[in-house]
């Protein structure tokens, strides 16, 4: 399998990549920060690509999956982890806020998928988005709202591929909260939080019941994401929810 993940250098997008690699694949890393990618594709084992991806540049996007594309051979699977959750009362996130969430968790998803497209046609292969629980099936949860609304226009948009090209597979997985992964994976979702702030919004998950049950096994996610990718376009799963069991 030759496989793309965007978003690798750091959390899931990492995890995922470089599992995908021991198991056996042939994997390009994409992200911005070529230091961490080189990183990974060590850790990944020999073999392993890190291109330089800025999702927010259509170039840079376009110019990565062909190189990737270039150096692998073609493309069977692609996964789309690159996301930013900004923490904010709604009412203050800026222009500039909304315009790089979506920048970063839908249009560059968008861009990514066209250009990978005839590759993945070819091949009759499948593209992973990874989503949140936050989108459809829980309340947007408060203080993350600009994060929510995007991954919602995320699911839509990755029906919008699936009904105008059916011969490739387009899954969205729908997270919980996850752990993230260890070995250099650590996230940097939160690291622009403010943490009083996101304390004070914490209380507020808790008391709407909004966090159920424990994180995530990472082991799990990986396990899903090899599986789906492994069958390809074969397999027509719209939509894949991954949540911890509901502590009893």
């Amino acid at each position: 399998m030759r496989a793309v993940v965007v978003g690798a250098s750091s959390g899931l997008g990492r995890s995922i990549g470089v599992d995908l690699a021991r198991h056996g694949a042939q994997v390009a890393l994409l992200a911005r920060r070529h230091d961490r990618l080189v990183e990974a594709a060590k850790d990944a084992g020999p073999g392993t690509l890190a291109i330089t991806c800025d999702v927010t540049r259509e170039s840079s996007c376009r110019d990565a999956i062909e190189e990737a594309a270039k150096r692998l051979g073609g493309i069977d699977a692609l996964v789309y982890a690159s996301g930013i959750g900004p923490m904010g009362h709604i009412e203050d996130l800026s222009m500039d806020t909304w315009r790089r969430t979506f920048d970063t968790n839908v249009i560059g998803a968008s861009v990514v998928t066209a250009a990978a497209l005839p590759h993945l046609k070819a091949s009759a292969g499948h593209a992973v988005y990874l989503s949140s629980i936050s989108a459809s099936y829980t309340p947007p949860w408060p203080g993350l709202g600009a994060y929510a609304v995007s991954k919602a226009a995320l699911d839509k948009l990755t029906d919008a591929w699936r009904g105008e090209h059916p011969t490739v597979g387009f899954t969205r997985i729908a997270m919980g909260v996850c752990s993230g992964g260890g070995g250099g994976s650590h996230t940097d979702f939160t690291a622009e939080w403010d943490m009083s702030m996101a304390a004070t919004f914490a209380k507020t998950w808790a008391d709407r019941n909004l966090f159920r049950g424990d994180f995530v096994n990472v082991d799990d996610l990986l396990r899903i994401v090899r599986g789906l990718l492994e069958a390809g376009g074969a397999v027509a799963l719209p939509a894949v929810v991954v949540t911890a069991r509901t502590k009893q």
